[in-house]
């Protein structure tokens, strides 16, 4: 939009836009409605990956629980070759 002058860029009229109450409600639900079915669905995404990692830890805490400390390695001694 092109002014005139310096003095009518900075005191343009405002625009005004009417909205009925209903529709700025049903317009406010279905922004909440949104947010909430993305905050589900980030919900279930982090309780997949936890189980994911909580599956990867178990065999390794059962591992640890049952062998001494530098076990894997065991089976490298007697197999230097320098």
């Amino acid at each position: 939009m092109f002014y005139p002058s310096l003095f009518d860029s900075f005191f343009a009229p405002t625009r005004v836009i009417v909205v009925s109450e209903e529709r700025l409600q049903a317009a406010e639900r279905e922004a909440k409605m949104q947010q909430l079915e993305a905050l589900d669905n980030r919900i279930a995404e982090l309780t997949d990956y936890r189980q994911s990692l909580s599956k990867e830890l178990t065999p390794a805490k059962v591992n640890e629980v049952n062998s001494k400390p530098g076990a894997d390695l065991d089976s490298m001694d007697g197999e230097c070759d320098v």
